[in-house]
């Protein structure tokens, strides 16, 4: 299905699609990194393909906020309670890692580096966005810490800005638990959010990762 295009006066021209099509692409400009035009391939390439692939697609859609909750205990996306990790009786619950967004974690477990457990902060601070620590899982993790006496927090929030302030705001409170924090070392530049960091890159950061007071 191609556009069609309809000369109004000299100067303009608009596009005419399907209603239904319109929808789809506007629905799927709305995803992070995916513009109009990126959209509009996506979409005609769903519609070329059979409608059986397009129905399932809806359904997985459908049913994603019903099959998938937070683990209650690290806030990462699961499909049981707790999730994987966490009930995994492998990994170090005395050793947490804590990371601003899910992606994050994936990101560490690729490397194989890492054989702790996770804190999922859905976040970082940012006071001009309204963001403060009441917004995002530092509460929690603080409970955490103490009530299951956790030997050591990998702070691994990225090195942007907010990044940043919040592995300050994070040493600064857990240091008062009397646990080990340690900070990703060498190996990730300023800026670069940690999911975008390659598996070498990362594992190189938490082995050498720098720890702060009671260390």
């Amino acid at each position: 299905m191609e556009w069609v295009l309809i000369s109004r006066g000299c100067s303009s021209l608009i596009s005419v699609l399907p209603p239904a099509l319109e929808r789809l692409i506007d629905d799927l400009s709305r995803l992070p990194g995916i513009g109009k035009k990126t959209a509009t391939r996506l979409a005609l390439h769903l519609l070329r393909r059979p409608a059986e692939e397009a129905r399932n697609l809806a359904h997985d859609l459908a049913d994603l906020h019903d099959a998938i909750g937070l683990c209650s205990h690290c806030f990462a996306f699961s499909e049981t309670n707790p999730c994987a990790i966490c009930s995994d009786e492998r990994r170090d619950s005395r050793l947490i890692c804590v990371v601003e967004e899910s992606a994050d974690l994936l990101a560490i477990e690729k490397t194989g580096a890492f054989s702790g457990q996770y804190h999922i902060l859905h976040g970082v601070l940012s006071p001009i966005d309204g963001i403060g620590p009441d917004e995002i899982k530092i509460g929690a993790l603080t409970r955490r810490v103490v009530k299951e006496k956790v030997a050591e927090i990998l702070i691994a929030t990225s090195s942007t800005v907010p990044g940043e302030a919040t592995a300050s705001f994070l040493i600064d409170q857990l240091g008062k638990t009397g646990a080990r924090v340690s900070r990703l070392a060498c190996g990730i530049p300023m800026g670069m959010d940690i999911k975008y960091a390659d598996e070498m890159t990362l594992r190189q950061a938490i082995e050498s990762r720098k720890t702060f007071g009671n260390g």
